[in-house]
């Protein structure tokens, strides 16, 4: 039974919208720009306590926008990690396959290599393939 194997060229690379948004959203927020916005917004709100007057309030509207923030964010950047490893995985299995195939086609010449590839079939979950 030859096992199926998704080739990193084979990759579907459809997004959806929320991939395409949050993809956005990281490109966005891994350049400088976002950082001194960051940055301006908490130069604005630290004096803001002088016209709010009340400590509490003053801090709730920080506490608010960055809890609001990171929670967004998180799910967004988390959505980015997930389809990089992903696509990480898949390049890896195709390398893989690709050395257990040629050890394979190797070791008529240096038996050595069966041990070599036992050991690479077992650590990578490869299944021995039946010939044609």
């Amino acid at each position: 039974m030859q096992q199926s194997v998704t080739m990193p060229s084979n990759v579907d690379g459809k997004l959806s919208v929320f991939d395409r948004f949050a993809t956005a959203t990281s490109n966005f927020t891994s350049r400088a720009v976002f950082f001194v916005a960051c940055v301006i917004i908490v130069v604005l709100w630290a004096p803001s306590f002088l016209a709010l007057q009340n400590i509490d309030t003053w801090q709730l509207i920080i506490n608010t926008i960055t809890t609001i923030v990171t929670f967004l964010l998180v799910a967004l950047l988390q959505n980015t990690q997930k389809r990089s490893d992903d696509a990480v995985q898949q390049k890896l299995n195709a390398i893989a396959d690709g050395l257990a195939d040629l050890m394979d086609d190797l070791s008529a010449e240096h038996p050595g290599l069966r041990v070599d590839l036992a050991e690479l079939r077992a650590a990578v979950g490869i299944e021995k393939r039946e010939g044609a």
